[in-house]
């Protein structure tokens, strides 16, 4: 069982962004995400925001010992060869501790940043079937050449390779059958938020047997490819279950939150750093309480 947060990149540097940072490896997360979107959703697409990839080289020059990465990257607005040796660059700066999380991608503002029409669901599932192994081979071969239907690489270079061997885990978040069977391929771990399409209207318990399912979705993705799912870490990122904020509101909430998914298999729970007057506000007291203690409860219990 592991613990994480992710740290929206909404504050200056200068002006409280790098000590959120410093203070997610005092805390003990095990890693430290951040999104990676052009904007997000109101009521940020209106405020500070700032890129995933400088964010994190920030990030990797003022700690130590947390792992780092992204939750999540899509190809909305990426491109695999210039994606591959930002995140080359970034496992170097971190000395190996960086994980890319990796997405379809949605129909937000970054699906229409690069002046494109938005893509449908399956246009989105086909690149992210190319990008994904794309990726794979650009961060693992010396010398990479690939005409795709999307994507294209020529002689592109990733010398020295990844400090990380034998490259930088992937985590694929995937609900549906096409990204699981990328998930099984390709990541050394799977994100899930649960069910969306129960999040205004389900009930708690629902969205637990949402994620059960999903779970035996992803084993049977993994069987198909010779694979043991239990050798996929399976990550859930909080914040979009039918919960009503009520696991962030003690401690005692959250253990019994995590503990009913920690049941299921999941192996790594992901919470937002407060941010006041958003659906990701919480008293930073407990913030931390959970960060601190919540762990060592869930062991005991």
């Amino acid at each position: 069982m592991r613990l994480s947060t992710v740290i929206l990149p909404v504050r200056r540097w200068s002006e409280g962004g790098r000590e959120q940072w410093v203070r997610a490896e005092e805390l003990g997360f095990h890693t430290a995400y951040t999104y990676d979107h052009l904007s997000w959703r109101v009521p940020f697409r209106d405020g500070p925001w700032f890129g995933a990839v400088p964010t994190l080289t920030g990030a990797a020059m003022v700690t130590e010992r947390v792992r780092l990465g992204t939750l999540v990257t899509s190809p909305n607005f990426r491109h695999p060869v210039t994606l591959a040796k930002d995140l080359l660059t970034l496992d170097d700066l971190s000395d190996g501790r960086i994980t890319l999380g990796i997405g379809a991608g949605g129909s937000g503002f970054d699906a229409t940043a690069l002046g494109q029409e938005p893509w449908t669901p399956r246009e989105r599932a086909d690149r992210f079937g190319e990008f994904v192994p794309l990726i794979d081979r650009l961060l693992t071969e010396e010398s990479v050449s690939h005409r795709g239907t999307h994507y294209s690489a020529d002689e592109v270079r990733n010398i020295p390779g990844c400090v990380q061997r034998p490259r930088l885990p992937f985590a694929v978040a995937a609900t549906g059958p096409r990204g699981m069977k990328v998930a099984a391929r390709h990541g050394q771990g799977w994100v899930t938020t649960g069910d969306p399409k129960i999040f205004e209207t389900g009930t708690p318990e629902q969205s637990v047997e949402a994620v059960r399912t999903q779970i035996s979705k992803l084993g049977t993705a993994c069987e198909t490819v010779g694979r043991d799912v239990a050798g996929v870490e399976k990550i859930l990122l909080t914040g979009f279950t039918p919960d009503e904020g009520r696991p962030m509101e003690s401690l005692g909430s959250f253990v019994d939150f995590a503990g009913k998914y920690f049941a299921l298999g999941i192996d790594e729970i992901v919470i937002h750093a407060p941010i006041p007057d958003t659906i990701f506000a919480a008293e930073e007291k407990v913030f931390e309480q959970i960060a601190t203690e919540a762990m060592a409860q869930l062991r005991q219990s």
